[in-house]
């Protein structure tokens, strides 16, 4: 039995909405840019008396539209260097 056929996507619509957008605006680039972090903000490396104790690894790729929120990411950044002439050093 194929069990792909029962399965359903809830975030399907939202993944469609954040392929399907087309940054063409340079206030909503770096709107963007500023707002999606380069590196997962969650991974820490916790120190006690200046020793490492412990590591927290990334967790972003648990999010479900992880995938989605980085091409946004990069399709911005993509927009702002090869449409306007920006320089986007200071986003990476």
């Amino acid at each position: 039995m194929d069990y792909q056929l029962f399965a359903f996507d809830a975030l399907y619509p939202i993944r469609q909405w954040l392929n399907g957008l087309d940054v063409r605006n340079t206030t909503m680039a770096h709107f963007i840019c500023r707002t999606v972090p380069v590196q997962c903000p969650f991974e820490r490396d916790i120190c006690l008396f200046g020793r490492k104790i412990a590591h927290i690894p990334p967790l972003c790729k648990l999010n479900p539209l992880y995938e989605e929120v980085v091409g946004l990411r990069f399709r911005a950044l993509c927009y702002l260097a090869d449409e306007c002439g920006e320089d986007v050093r200071c986003y990476c």
